[in-house]
C-alpha cells in the first residue's frame, strides 16, 4: 500500500475497517487501486506491526496514538492511530526525508527574515495538511546553514529529521525524550539554547512556556492550528483566564514577532498544491491591536496596509497566483478568505469582467473564465 502511495504522489493513507484503503492525492481522498475491504482484524494487525511499545501502552489506554514510522524502503511517516465504532484505524502522513528550503517551499521572502530574528516568537498557522511542518523544517534549515547556534525542537513525534549543519541541532520527542511540550520548553532553558521549536502549542501551559521563553531572549518557532493573524491572537489570548488576559496580551505584543499563515491550493491543472501565505510581521499598529483588541483598525486592515513591512493577506497571495496563472478562478475563490472582496479586488485590477462569468483579463495564452472556471 506505501508503494502505491509513493507511486501516486499521495500524502496520506487512511486505513480502517469496512472500506478499502484511501489515499489522499493533491488534496483529495481516493480508494487505493486494488485495495479490498479492510477488516477490524487486518487494521489492528497493522498498527501492532508498526507501533513501538511505549507508544502502544498509550494507544491502550488513550485508543489514540502519535508516532514516527520509517517503511522498510525507507520514506518516514508520521502515523496517528485511533479508535472508531470499535475497532483499529489509522492514518500515516508521508513526511519529508529532510527538509525543504524556503525557497523551495515557495514562501515568500519575509518567512526568511522573520526566522533571521534573534529573539522573539514567530508562529506558522494553518489547517491540518496545509504544510505547517514543512514551514517550520524550512526555517530551522535556513538557521541550521547560516548560523552557529543551538536549536532545540520539541516534537510530536520527531518527522524531518535535521543532521548538524552550522548549527548545533537537539531533536527530542514527546515520550521518548520529555513528557509533554510544556516540560520540554522549560527543560530546553537548560540546554543553552538560542532557538527553541515547538511543534504545536496545544495548551494554556505550553502557550505560556513559549511566550516566557521569548520574553527571556531566546527565538521560539511553532506551530498552531488557526487560519489567519486575526484568529491566531484570539487563540492564545482566549487559552488563559479572564484575570490573566490583560498580562497575556502585554507578554504577546512584546514577544510576538509575526505570524505565517498557509492554505494549499490546487494548480490549475490539479497536479499539485502550491501554499498560498498570509504574514503579519508585528509593528507599532499591530501591538497597540494585541493589547487593546477594541482599537479602530483591527489585524486584517492592518495587514492590508503593511506591503512596506512585508506583510500579505491571503487575497493579495490569491491575486498574485491568479495572476500568474499558477491557480485558476475556482481555486481563488474556494480558497479566499471573503470571496466577494476578492472578486472586487479581481475585477478592480482588470483580471476578470464584471461578473465572476466575465473575460478573464490576464495576459495573452491565458485560458479565459467561464461561469467561475477555467476552459482548456
Amino acid at each position: 500500500m506505501l508503494a502505491v502511495l509513493e507511486s501516486l504522489g499521495g500524502s496520506d493513507l487512511h486505513l480502517k475497517a469496512g472500506w478499502p484503503a484511501r489515499v489522499r492525492v493533491n488534496g483529495e481522498l481516493l480508494a487505493l487501486p486494488g485495495s479490498p475491504e479492510l477488516t477490524a482484524c487486518d487494521t489492528a494487525a497493522i498498527v501492532e506491526t508498526i507501533i513501538r511499545p511505549h507508544v502502544a501502552r498509550d494507544f491502550a489506554e488513550a485508543h489514540q496514538a502519535d508516532f514516527a514510522f520509517v517503511s522498510a524502503t525507507g520514506p518516514r511517516f508520521r502515523a496517528h492511530a485511533y479508535r472508531q465504532r470499535g475497532s483499529t484505524a489509522l492514518v500515516l502522513r508521508r513526511v519529508l526525508d529532510e527538509p525543504m528550503s524556503l525557497e523551495q517551499l515557495q514562501l515568500p521572502d519575509v518567512a526568511r527574515r522573520l526566522a533571521d530574528h534573534q529573539r522573539g516568537l514567530v508562529l506558522v498557522c494553518g489547517p491540518t495538511g496545509s504544510g505547517k511542518t514543512s514551514t517550520l523544517a524550512g526555517m530551522v534549515d535556513h538557521i541550521n546553514r547560516q548560523r552557529a547556534v543551538h536549536v532545540v525542537t520539541i516534537e510530536d513525534p520527531i518527522e524531518i529529521m535535521h543532521r548538524d549543519r552550522t548549527a548545533s541541532i537537539s531533536q527530542r520527542e514527546i515520550g521518548v525524550d520529555v513528557p509533554d511540550f510544556a516540560a520540554g520548553i522549560r527543560a530546553s532553558l537548560r540546554e543553552d539554547p538560542d532557538v527553541i521549536v515547538i511543534g504545536e502549542l496545544r495548551d494554556r501551559e505550553t502557550v505560556a512556556a513559549a511566550m516566557s521563553a521569548a520574553e527571556t531572549g531566546h527565538l521560539v518557532l511553532a506551530s498552531l492550528h488557526t487560519t489567519d493573524a486575526a484568529e491566531t491572537v484570539h487563540r492564545v489570548i482566549e487559552l488563559f483566564p479572564d484575570h490573566q488576559r490583560h498580562h497575556a496580551r502585554l507578554v504577546l505584543a512584546a514577544t510576538l514577532v509575526g505570524t505565517v499563515c498557509q492554505r494549499l491550493v490546487a494548480t490549475a491543472d490539479r497536479r499539485r498544491r502550491v501554499p498560498a501565505v498570509e504574514v503579519m510581521v508585528v509593528n507599532g499598529r499591530v501591538q497597540r491591536c494585541i493589547v487593546e483588541p477594541n482599537t479602530k483598525d483591527g489585524i486584517n486592515q492592518i495587514i492590508a496596509d503593511g506591503e512596506w513591512y512585508g506583510m500579505q493577506s491571503f487575497d493579495s497571495a490569491l491575486v498574485a497566483l491568479y495572476e500568474s496563472e499558477v491557480i485558476d478562478l475556482t481555486e481563488a475563490m474556494a480558497a479566499a478568505s471573503n470571496p466577494h472582496d476578492l472578486g472586487v479586488d479581481l475585477r478592480r485590477r482588470g483580471l476578470i469582467g464584471h461578473h465572476h462569468g466575465g473575460a478573464d483579463h490576464r495576459r495573452r495564452g491565458a485560458p479565459s473564465v467561464t461561469s467561475g472556471t477555467a476552459e482548456p
